[in-house]
């Protein structure tokens, strides 16, 4: 399948109306961008997987927006073709996300490392619990709104 004929495909199993803009070509034109809807989330990811056939889960990641709240970021690839789909969705900040668990076993820590580190939530998520910080830890370090001690930093 070509890139053309993947972007056919994504239009056509996702419609460019469910993933509120057309996808897009990044500088690297074999990974893909498509935004759609926290709704269409899991959607989305099972069409990357069954129809694309993007089955490696590479990473999923956060970026906090402050008041536009969160875009949760996951990069899936079809290793075998060499195309990969970068999926993304916006969420509020107290909004939770659906989890990818169910579709992706390499979900299961990053989902918990967004949620240890942006205090995003996964919803479905069968061990959401904190992965890199002590569980007293309080607040979530990679929200814009953290506040740091920068007096007892040690770094200047």
């Amino acid at each position: 399948m070509t890139l053309d004929a993947t972007l056919a495909a994504i239009r056509e199993g996702l419609g460019v109306d469910a993933a509120g803009e057309d996808p897009k070509r990044p500088l690297d034109a074999r990974h893909l961008v498509v935004t759609v809807p926290p709704e269409r989330w899991v959607d989305a990811a099972r069409f990357a997987g069954e129809t694309l056939g993007c089955r490696y889960f590479s990473f999923l990641t956060a970026v906090d927006w402050k008041a536009e709240g969160f875009d949760i970021v996951c990069r899936l690839e079809n290793l075998e073709r060499g195309i990969g789909l970068i999926l993304k969705t916006r969420i509020g900040r107290d909004a939770a996300c659906p989890s990818l668990t169910g579709l992706f076993r390499g979900a299961l820590w990053m989902e918990r490392e967004c949620y240890d580190l942006f205090g995003i939530r996964f919803e479905g998520h069968p061990d959401l619990r904190r992965i890199l910080l002590p569980e007293d830890w309080e607040g979530y370090p990679l929200r814009k709104d953290y506040a740091v001690d920068t007096a007892h930093a040690p770094y200047r």
